[in-house]
């Protein structure tokens, strides 16, 4: 069977089983009469456009496009020259759909009923943000390069200059002895930042054991509440069911502990009371194209920091993770350079948005070969206490 596009009297085709293939697909797909009366759509169009099939059926596309959109224009124009058009990018923000949403659209005729077109959107949100993750991956490893070199070539140095400097202490005037101790003072921090970017220099492959990621949450907001984020609320919103996580049990924690120290210290930047909410979902379909690896690697794992503070600048939004960008007056620009090496270590990839309310920072990482839940249950989710 087929789904028939042969407009009814309230234009409600007749969709036995090619519905029910259509809405496995994740990509909203909607087919459109002459006069671009909404005749089919699969349950990922009606979650795209916030209405129900119902209501899309007795409803035109004009009335959920962007007036200023040049979807209808495509559809013109497949109308009459009967070939398919790829467009990248259109912005179908509405008051119905919501805003910043740009998608890839194909539009094609359909031979069988002459007028009629399926139009299929691809939102652009996780395309996106995996091509961003690949330019932190970037950012990671010039910084790698960079901190092999800086702790050859300067290390060494600073430490002949701190030993001349403690000899000429005891020889110099009492009026001089604070310039002395200021050279110490002032290459042992300079040390110290070189043994921060150490870290990144550090390409050994990860030997994975199976981590417990409600686990590392759990010790991390135990350290949190009892040190910098004292009074602060935390939330948790787990998916008991999820498996575990193959990777490094030190290393997730303190990249977890990077991201929570963030959300406290943009809470008191923000000032009063504030949140944190830790959750973690499982959610299948995430797929990432590795190098050196055949088969797309799947991200099903997600864990979510998120928090009542300050928020992420607009302009420091798409440069977050890079080294050396930050929004503290005494930052480094370090802490989130090193989450995303992290994360880049274990095979995954991490994503910040932000609000007025809220700024979530969203990791999705595999999950432990031969864990595989019952996709076709969902789990039981216990939902946060306050949002």
């Amino acid at each position: 069977m087929s789904i028939s596009l042969t407009e009814s009297p309230d234009q409600t085709p007749n969709t036995p089983m090619s519905e029910s293939v259509l809405n496995t697909l994740g990509t909203p797909v909607v087919v459109v009469g002459l006069d671009n009366a909404i005749l089919y759509a699969n349950a990922a169009a009606e979650g795209f456009f916030k209405s129900g099939s119902a209501v899309l059926y007795k409803s035109t596309l004009d009335q959920f496009v962007p007036f200023t959109s040049p979807l209808l224009t495509l559809i013109d124009q497949v109308r009459e020259h009967g070939s398919s058009v790829n467009e990248y990018a259109l912005d179908m923000a509405t008051p119905r759909t919501g805003t910043q949403l740009p998608v890839d659209v194909q539009v094609a005729a359909i031979a069988e009923a002459p007028g009629h077109v399926l139009v299929m959107l691809q939102p652009r949100t996780m395309a996106q943000k995996i091509d961003r993750q690949l330019t932190h991956r970037g950012a990671a490893r010039s910084v790698s390069g960079m901190a092999a070199m800086l702790a050859h070539e300067i290390k060494n140095p600073l430490s002949g200059i701190r030993g001349a400097a403690q000899l000429l202490e005891g020889a110099v005037t009492d009026e001089d002895a604070p310039l002395t101790r200021l050279i110490c003072e002032e290459t042992d921090r300079i040390c110290a930042l070189v043994d921060q970017m150490e870290v990144f220099s550090d390409e050994r492959p990860l030997m994975p054991e199976p981590v417990n990621i409600h686990a590392v949450l759990d010790h991390v907001k135990s350290i949190a509440v009892q040190g910098f984020a004292h009074g602060i609320q935390f939330v948790e919103d787990y998916d008991p069911s999820l498996p575990a996580v193959p990777g490094n049990r030190d290393l997730l924690v303190q990249m977890f502990l990077n991201l929570v120290k963030n959300a406290a210290e943009s809470i008191d930047a923000k000032g009063g009371d504030g949140e944190i909410v830790l959750s973690t979902a499982f959610r299948p379909g995430i797929k990432l194209s590795v190098p050196g690896v055949a088969n797309r690697v799947a991200l099903p794992l997600e864990c979510c920091v998120r928090d009542t503070g300050a928020g992420v600048p607009e302009d420091l939004a798409q440069h977050l993770f890079d080294p050396f960008v930050t929004t503290k007056a005494a930052g480094k620009g370090l802490g989130l350079a090193l989450v995303a090496k992290v994360v880049r270590d274990h095979g995954g990839i991490i994503e910040c948005d932000t609000n007025d309310r809220w700024t979530t920072f969203r990791v999705l990482l595999p999950m432990e070969v031969g864990e595989r839940p019952d996709a076709s249950l969902e789990p039981e989710r216990r939902q946060p206490d306050t949002v």
